[in-house]
């Protein structure tokens, strides 16, 4: 199942990198907290990790590595834009829960 990025968020990811110069693709994965729990990392790549994984999507590489991949499997990363703010959203089949201010999740 892994990790699927939608157009619109592999379209802004490739502009990240354009711009930015280099890079084998963006990073997804969690770190330890907020209220809930879990947060979303995400990050450009230069050097792969051993235990990294690679989906790849609309021409765009998303790196997880193993220990995220447990709380991640089936997420969908999407870019939208919502009147004045924009941004990416997760939609994660795992999140049991999050915070009221949306920083942190629970699986």
């Amino acid at each position: 199942m892994g990790v699927s990025l939608t157009e619109s968020a592999a379209n802004r990811v490739r502009t990240f990198l354009q711009n930015r110069g280099k890079g084998l693709g963006l990073r997804l994965g969690v770190k330890t907290s907020g209220c809930s729990g879990l947060a979303y990392v995400l990050e450009f790549v230069d050097e792969m990790n051993e235990d990294d994984q690679v989906f790849e999507q609309h021409g765009v590489n998303v790196i997880v590595d193993s220990k995220s991949l447990v709380y991640l499997q089936g997420t969908e990363l999407d870019f939208v834009k919502e009147g004045l703010n924009e941004g990416f959203k997760f939609h994660n089949p795992n999140k049991k829960d999050e915070c009221g201010c949306g920083e942190s999740f629970t699986v």
